[in-house]
């Protein structure tokens, strides 16, 4: 699987561990959901790029912790010539907010940013949690994988 990091804005201060986790969290996914040839998208942001986004693209006035923005929701047209890479889609992840959130809920860093990444891929999969059905079939999802991963609540 194929991960692409960046950062908004571009000279955005990233720990190289929070880095570190969220390649290690993408990868376990990929690896549990058998997605050899995929593609996503990560980006890092603050509270005010996310706040900007949460807005434009949610209609939700306020920052967020992660934003998905999954590309495989409809039919792909067929690709001649070759294996084409399953592109997931983007996510995004304040920083700032986990690192806020993982103080309000008393557990690391590290452990924050990993949900984040395992709540946005899973997304980018098909899970949501707007139904109460569908938002435990999630958490089950996220704690497999967090589980895997070796990090715990």
């Amino acid at each position: 699987m194929e991960i692409i990091l960046s950062s908004m804005p571009e000279n955005l201060e990233i720990d190289v561990d929070i880095v570190d986790t969220v390649r290690r969290a993408a990868y376990k996914v990929g690896e549990l959901y058998g997605l050899d040839n995929a593609e996503v998208s990560i980006t890092f942001t603050d509270n005010e790029h996310i706040h900007e986004i949460n807005r434009e693209y949610r209609k939700v006035d306020r920052p967020t912790d992660v934003i998905s923005f999954a590309l495989n929701e409809g039919d792909e047209p067929e690709i001649e010539g070759g294996a084409p890479v399953n592109v997931l889609g983007d996510i995004i992840i304040s920083v700032e907010k986990a690192v806020e959130q993982a103080s309000d809920y008393g557990h690391s860093v590290e452990r924050e940013v990993a949900f984040l990444t395992v709540h946005g891929m899973l997304h980018l999969l098909g899970y949501d949690h707007i139904e109460e059905e569908d938002r435990k079939e999630m958490r089950q999802e996220e704690d497999f994988v967090m589980e895997k991963l070796g990090i715990s609540r």
